[in-house]
Order: C-alpha cells, then sequence, then structure tokens
C-alpha cells in the first residue's frame, strides 16, 4: 500500500507545484478580489497538506481528502475549460478556453491521484468490513 500512498502523493504534488507556478500570472489577470493567482496558491497548500496527510496516515480519511483535493482541482481545471464561470462575488471568472503543457499534466496528476485515492480509500474499506 506504501507504494498507492506515495502515487497519490506524487499526483498531488505535482498539481500543487504547477499551481504554484501558473499563480502569478493568475493573479495579473484579476488583481481584485481574491485573484485566481490566490486561488491557485490556496489550492496549491491545500494539495501539499493533503499529499502530506496520505503518505503519513495512509488510512480511509486520508484516502478521502486526498480523493476530494484532487478530483475538485480536476473538475474546476475541466469547468473552467469548457464553461465561461462569471465571476462571483471576489472569485474573478477563470474562463480559458484552451489546453496547453501545464494544464494538461496538471489535469492529468490530479486525475490519476484522484482515481488511485478513491481505490485506495476503497481497498481499506473493504479490509475494514471484512473483519
Amino acid at each position: 500500500m506504501i507504494a498507492l500512498r506515495v502515487l497519490v502523493a506524487v499526483g498531488l504534488i505535482v498539481s500543487a507545484v504547477i499551481h504554484f507556478d501558473l499563480a502569478p500570472g493568475f493573479q495579473r489577470a484579476a488583481p481584485a478580489g481574491i485573484g485566481g493567482g490566490n486561488l491557485f496558491r490556496i489550492q496549491a497548500v491545500v494539495a501539499v497538506l493533503a499529499a502530506l496527510y496520505v503518505l503519513i496516515r495512509g488510512s480511509r480519511p486520508a484516502y478521502a481528502v486526498a480523493a476530494v483535493v484532487a478530483l475538485s482541482a480536476l473538475a474546476a481545471v475541466i469547468l473552467y475549460r469548457y464553461v465561461q464561470v462569471p465571476a462571483i462575488g471576489p472569485i474573478p471568472s477563470m474562463y480559458e478556453p484552451v489546453w496547453y503543457a501545464k494544464k494538461t499534466l496538471t489535469a492529468a496528476a490530479e486525475a490519476v491521484a484522484g482515481v488511485l485515492a478513491v481505490v485506495g480509500y476503497l481497498i481499506l474499506h473493504r479490509r475494514h468490513n471484512s473483519r
């Protein structure tokens, strides 16, 4: 199971690194309110924390947190790629109707981390129920 924990953590860390890298450009695009860059930084910190949690604990709650973080980030990437969501209060519209290398890599990393986190959760859930 350690390999599964590491793979989930790697996917989350890849997402975090890319979000930290892209954050300054998204903040400049909408500097008012919270800003896209700050949202990217928040997502990156949450992904790092989820990665550490799953690495250290490897429990059902850790896998659940990792799955929620990874899959919600993936959902946001896909949503803002295909839907022009308007600004919601201080949260800017982050519509970006293109795929590029970093965006594709982060989406793939989030998908892999999310699916593997669900698998880890289900494995532990079955073990727990079979006792």
